[in-house]
């Protein structure tokens, strides 16, 4: 049995978790800065970190202990968080970081209607309450945006919807394997997903198509690296730490501030205010609000597996 918390392990828990929101948020910066189209991108993000689970024996005991059919079940979950990243980083190339953070936040709607069924779980009218919450919120973000950059929010709402779907997913099977074995083998098969659409991208849909074979240029490489490393591995690995000391709670809320981050440092790094209007901040602060208030409302539940975290950002990691 681990010793208790102490008021130091809880501060510095308390830094931790915020360290590691503030990284997440980065991502949608690094996503706007890499030149790369969102498919090469989503492919190299998930191959660096696949080949760096690779190098842990952990995860290879794991795959040799794990039934076929959970492999598989697992690799089917990883096709979900390619297709997430794909049209989150689509998102951010059509409009900017801002919009695609702010969809982010619309996985909790998603998350309240379809983790009943697919994780056998509980249903909950008041997540659904919150969920119609945030309805008049995204009508403000639509209309708060010029038109050329509409066809971002449709696409990072469906981005969120996948979150939903592979969130609630995860939940329902990650008592089965070992967490970084899982993460391996949903971000591997994800890799493989990436090359398998790049054919068909071109003629689906090609602002979000492009050359997988064509190296990145020094600028980008550094960037992906920054993006698979920084912003996925090193606070994968510090949440585990800081959520030893901490309740669940606490981890929701601090989560829960991504897209304001995200949106922070937005404005600071790529000065996007200048394309959006106050209408569309407005609508921020409904979905925001609407998602702040989710802890206040459900009660805490223990925390656990939060080794998954690394194949998503801005969900709730109290399932």
């Amino acid at each position: 049995m681990s010793a208790p918390a102490t008021s130091a392990d809880s501060r510095r828990a308390f830094l931790q978790i915020h360290a590691c929101v503030l990284l997440w948020g980065f991502t949608a910066i690094l996503g706007k800065l890499i030149t790369l189209p969102a498919l090469p991108l989503v492919f190299w993000r998930m191959l660096l970190v696949t080949g760096a689970l690779a190098c842990v024996p952990r995860v290879w005991r794991g795959l040799r202990a794990m039934p076929a059919r959970l492999r598989w079940s697992y690799a089917g979950i990883g096709v979900l968080v390619s297709l997430h990243w794909l049209t989150f980083y689509g998102s951010i190339k059509l409009a900017n970081a801002s919009v695609g953070a702010t969809c982010m936040a619309l996985a909790t709607v998603f998350t309240a209607l379809v983790e009943p069924r697919l994780a056998r779980s509980r249903f909950s009218w008041r997540e659904v309450a919150l969920g119609i919450a945030v309805l008049p919120g995204v009508a403000l973000v639509v209309g708060g945006v010029p038109a050329d950059m509409r066809l971002g929010i449709l696409v990072g709402t469906v981005s969120a919807l996948f979150v939903a779907l592979f969130g609630s997913l995860n939940k329902r099977l990650v008592e089965h394997a070992d967490p970084l074995t899982m993460t391996a083998l949903e971000l591997g098969s994800g890799t493989i997903a990436m090359v398998a659409l790049a054919p068909l991208m071109p003629i689906v849909f090609p602002a979000l198509a492009g050359d997988l074979l064509v190296l990145p240029g020094a600028r980008d490489a550094w960037l992906l690296l920054a993006l698979a490393m920084a912003c996925t591995l090193f606070p994968f690995a510090l949440s585990l730490v800081a959520l030893r000391h901490m309740s669940a709670f606490a981890a929701q809320l601090a989560v829960n501030l991504e897209p304001v981050y995200a949106i922070v440092l937005a404005i600071l790094l790529l000065d996007e205010q200048r394309d959006l209007t106050p209408t569309f901040y407005g609508g921020v602060a409904i979905i925001l609000g609407a998602v702040l208030a989710y802890p206040l409302l459900m009660r805490p539940r223990r925390l656990e597996h939060v080794e998954v975290l690394a194949t998503g950002e801005a969900k709730d990691i109290s399932r």
